[in-house]
């Protein structure tokens, strides 16, 4: 079902950036599955280095395994968000897949040139990055003086300092009450 779709963008994108697709050609020949719940999605690399869809029976050289919620992290180019993503197979063609997926770029504008002319997609597009940044920006600050309206105006979060300090003072209460039941037992034998 998103196999067929998905293949196309990819491929897109693949033409762009002809050398991303030329990487792929030695691989050509082999599978890759994405395991992404509840859906599987594979692709067979063509002799060109562009995708086909796979059978979703096929046996894969290289499986993906992530979590929907990884998706868009994955596409803001999240490091902590590439370690979460559960592999398998041709630790080559795994390497080169996450290599291609920091790599490869869209140009926006060669799509939208045909529609709009050269000068009206570049502008439009340095526009949308423009707003894209400013978003992103916007999310920043606002997560931030969230964080700190709920840490100091309104205690609801608990500092990291002060929270350290906390499990500090609970480690050592333990401690304290293991010496004294230690030392009442000590006491109650003699």
């Amino acid at each position: 079902m998103l196999t067929r779709p998905s293949a196309a963008a990819i491929n897109h994108l693949l033409q762009q950036n002809r050398w991303a697709a030329e990487r792929l050609l030695r691989f050509a020949g082999k599978t890759v599955r994405f395991d992404i719940a509840p859906f599987s999605i594979g692709y067979t690399i063509l002799p060109d280095g562009l995708l086909t869809g796979a059978a979703p029976d096929a046996s894969a050289d290289a499986v993906c395994k992530l979590s929907p919620s990884l998706l868009p992290r994955l596409a803001m180019h999240d490091e902590k968000a590439h370690a979460e993503v559960q592999t398998e197979g041709d630790a080559a063609l795994l390497a080169e897949i996450f290599f291609l997926s920091h790599n490869l770029s869209w140009d926006m504008a060669e799509d939208l040139s045909p529609l709009t002319g050269d000068i009206l997609a570049e502008r439009l597009v340095r526009g949308l990055r423009l707003a894209g940044a400013e978003i992103r920006n916007t999310a920043g600050n606002l997560t931030q003086a969230a964080a700190e309206y709920w840490t100091e105006e309104r205690p609801l979060l608990a500092k990291p300092g002060e929270l350290a300090h906390f499990i500090a003072d609970v480690d050592s209460l333990r401690d304290d009450l293991a010496r004294l039941q230690q030392r009442v037992r000590q006491l109650s034998g003699q």
